[in-house]
């Protein structure tokens, strides 16, 4: 295909953060008279052909020839309708990027614009244009200049500037306070011109960016990001991520240090990360350090009008904020950059960032706006959507179909469970499927008191809070009296019952601080019960015993968490015969209970199972989506707490 060479191109840079994040990055291709760039909301690391507009180049050189207003937004819109007017007949539904222009003026077939931490520590350093003349005599450096028609009319007048003082043609662009360009008529060209660039500035570059993992205060962590989700949220979802590292360590230091990076580099920082940052100090005292927190928010958002997006803690790191999940870890990548940029550009003078005219423009630039919405998406609309969500036991059988239940109806989830493994697995098939960072997983030992712990503070410091903890985890083991023994009978209670007290305090404990600081907050504790603790179950007691104390906890829960609008109900399956609990050939319940004698007269696994159906008004077993049904009900619900709900498909009735 004609443009297989440039979807390559593009996607091996798109795909490396090394030179490209948030969906950023531009490249173009000449045919003759057509012009194929990267069409506005499309990212370069997954683009295909329908990803790049088709572009007339002799209506685009026309635009030279027109006159426009002067009011920037006047302009803007008539530079605007004369690339659409550009636009080939089968391009008309995409829209052209806003360096369409650029990429057009640059006479070779290829081009391709990116913003690798490293070269923007040259473009946005006070040394940046004298270090370019002395390192890249024969490229371009353009100073700050509003994006789209205005920068490309100043890089055209720089190009011809530079090609009659050096009497070669230009292929390489540096643009201050915004990225580099590259143009070649092959694609190996291009490469070797970017291999160049790159080698030439590592060998200047002496300090560099420290990204190994520092020790912090965790618990210090955990405990702000609720109090912060809470604080900035400014519509319906919120959400809050934490990262630290050798680098960030050192930015976060004191105010002094953080002023290196406290200032908006390139477009996309402001684009992503907002115009201002907030710093905030540290108190050993969390009382204190919450009346800090809150104190500094409320000022920042009365001076600027908006929420912070990036907020750091001295000594501790900083904190990402956004409306979605992506918003908030794109912030993150952003932000992450804008301090590798800061080190880097110690080797040329010192960080020097947007002037103020051009950090206003890109903070209300229509085309920027709308390149920001494209890139981080939407809500879900799902009926979960907005909420933080950990199952227990999620690796398999009713934890992982609840917990992929809940992440289509928009929540975020992580999977807690022992087998580290199948936890992993789930969270990546899942995030494969639903997106990047809607899933997360932890190994815990739920009946170990610092496996939870540090199960609901991981939940904090990766979206910023808990607004639903399904307790799930549970065990089976059964037989007559006379031949279970103490040992399984312990394990089933630590795990079906001494775990849900465990997964409740520590999850409790996040969720209190989110109704601390916003009381219309509510939050839900949801224990996955059984049939089996609304009735007895023969030859079962120890699993029964189990199940019956957890509706116990859950009514006792309910009441003393009631006023910090936090819900507690359980919801109580009927029979999974498909999952492993019951099918397991070696452990399943059809095997353990042909053995114990459960069923008189059974002789295979099937009678047992046919024996068990025969019980169900409905028929069948129950599955994973009735009950994420039911907690579905416990959330959306406003006015029950402490409840038992059958699933049972009839087998149980309250009575």
């Amino acid at each position: 295909m004609l443009l297989d060479k440039l979807i390559e191109m593009s996607r091996r840079y798109g795909g490396d953060p090394d030179y490209v994040l948030a969906g950023g990055g531009n490249t173009s291709f000449k045919d003759g008279d057509v012009l194929y760039v990267k069409a506005s909301g499309y990212a370069l690391k997954e683009i295909d052909a329908s990803g790049f507009a088709k572009m007339d180049r002799n209506a685009l050189a026309e635009i030279w020839n027109k006159t426009y207003s002067e009011n920037a937004d006047e302009r803007e819109a008539q530079v605007l309708a004369a690339l659409t007017a550009a636009k080939c007949a089968d391009s008309l539904d995409k829209r052209p990027s806003v360096e369409t222009l650029l990429h057009n003026l640059l006479p070779q077939k290829y081009v391709l614009h990116l913003h690798p931490a490293l070269v923007n520590g040259l473009t946005c350093s006070a040394d940046g244009e004298k270090t370019v003349r002395e390192l890249f005599p024969y490229a371009v450096w353009t100073e700050n200049a509003e994006p789209g028609y205005i920068l490309a009319k100043r890089v055209k007048e720089d190009i011809a500037v530079c090609e009659a003082r050096t009497g070669k043609r230009v292929n390489t662009v540096f643009l201050k306070n915004h990225g580099i360009i590259f143009a070649a008529d092959t694609v190996e060209e291009i490469d070797e011109i970017v291999r160049g660039v790159m080698e030439t500035i590592e060998k200047r570059a002496k300090y560099i960016p420290d990204l190994s993992e520092v020790e912090f205060n965790a618990d210090k962590a955990a405990l702000l990001a609720p109090a912060l989700r809470m604080l900035v949220k400014e519509g319906k979802n919120s959400y809050v991520t934490f990262k630290t590292n050798g680098m960030i360590a050192g930015f976060v230091e004191n105010e002094q240090a953080f002023s290196e990076v406290d200032g908006s580099f390139t477009p996309d920082h402001i684009v992503y990360c907002k115009s201002k940052y907030l710093f905030v100090k540290s108190s050993d005292d969390m009382e204190v350090q919450y009346d800090l927190l809150q104190k500094s928010v409320k000022e920042f958002i009365s001076a600027n009008g908006f929420a912070p997006r990036i907020v750091a803690v001295e000594g501790l790191g900083f904190f990402a904020c956004g409306s979605s999940v992506k918003e908030a870890y794109t912030a993150s990548d952003l932000f992450t950059d804008a301090c590798k940029i800061g080190v880097y550009a110690r080797n040329f003078g010192g960080s020097e960032f947007m002037p103020g005219w051009f950090a206003d423009f890109i903070s209300n630039w229509e085309a920027e706006n709308y390149r920001k919405k494209t890139s981080v998406g939407t809500a879900s609309n799902g009926r979960l959507d907005g909420k933080i969500a950990i199952v227990t036991g999620g690796a398999q059988g009713f934890g992982k179909g609840i917990a992929e239940y809940l992440i289509k109806e928009g929540a975020v989830v992580m999977i807690a469970d022992l087998n580290g493994e199948g936890a992993e697995a789930a969270a990546r098939e899942f995030n494969a499927v639903y997106g990047e960072n809607r899933a997360s997983w932890i190994k815990a030992n739920v009946t170990d008191e610092t496996d939870s712990n540090a199960m609901a503070a991981e939940m904090c410091l990766k979206w910023g809070g808990i607004d639903l903890f399904v307790n799930n985890a549970g065990i089976v083991r059964s037989g007559p009296i006379e031949q279970l023994d103490l040992a399984s009978f312990d394990l089933v209670t630590k795990i079906n019952y001494h775990a849900y007290f465990l997964g409740v305090k520590y999850a409790s404990k996040y969720m209190k601080i989110q109704h601390r600081f916003n009381g219309d907050w509510t939050g839900d504790i949801v224990q996955v019960n059984s049939k089996s603790g609304l009735e007895g179950s023969n030859k079962n007691f120890a699993y029964a015993g189990s199940k019956f104390g957890g509706i116990g906890l859950t009514q006792s829960f309910a009441l003393e968490l009631v006023e910090y609008n936090i819900k507690v109900n359980s919801v109580c399956p009927g029979n999974f015969f498909d999952g492993p609990l019951w099918m397991d050939p070696v452990k399943g319940l059809f095997v353990t209970y042909l053995k114990a004698g459960k069923v008189p007269g059974a002789v295979t696994v099937e009678d047992v199972k046919k024996f068990y159906e025969a019980k169900i008004p409905m028929h069948r077993g129950c599955t994973p989506p009735d009950v994420a049904k039911a907690i579905l009900y416990c959330v959306e619900q406003q006015y029950e707490t402490g409840q038992a709900i059958p699933v049972t498909g009839g087998q149980v009735m309250l009575k």
